[in-house]
């Protein structure tokens, strides 16, 4: 019985690890509601954290990743030409974000770059607050862009 717990227990850390590697979405904040977002630059890594967040009743989602050069970058979890089909948003897979409409593919280093064509819907930092330890993006400024998620179908 105990040779079997061993083998058992073996299974589940590489089940874990396979699950880890296979692309599954990365921890979603808890849900912001009608208020500023405040992320925590120390959570932050070259995986991706999905943030949530609910402006006068339309779910947004706000995408924050340290990039290989060690800046942190923000974008909405839209992308700017996919958005109206409601299923315009990325989800990790590996070390690139992928739109799960178009399929097209973005590097860390890509998010918050490009303004503007088929790509995460950058913030860029006239649209933010960083300090040494935080990145705030306004509810005034969610609820300016908040149209881009009227579609939106993330699950």
């Amino acid at each position: 019985m105990k040779r079997f717990s061993l083998i058992a227990a073996a299974l589940c850390v590489c089940a874990g690890a396979a699950f880890a590697q296979s692309g599954a979405q990365n921890i979603i904040k808890p849900l912001i509601s009608d208020k500023d977002l405040v992320i925590n630059t120390a959570e932050l890594s070259e995986t991706a954290l999905f943030y949530p967040v609910e402006i006068d009743g339309t779910r947004l989602e706000v995408i924050a990743v340290k990039a290989p050069d060690g800046t942190v970058r923000t974008a909405f979890n839209t992308c700017q030409s996919c958005y109206d089909s409601g299923l315009g948003f990325y989800k990790q897979q590996g070390n690139v974000l992928v739109c799960q409409n178009c399929g097209r593919k973005f590097r860390m280093s890509q998010v918050e770059v490009q303004g503007r064509g088929c790509n995460p819907v950058p913030i860029f930092k006239e649209n933010k607050t960083v300090t040494a330890s935080t990145i705030t993006i306004s509810k005034e400024y969610l609820a300016k862009e908040k149209q881009i998620f009227a579609r939106w179908k993330r699950s």
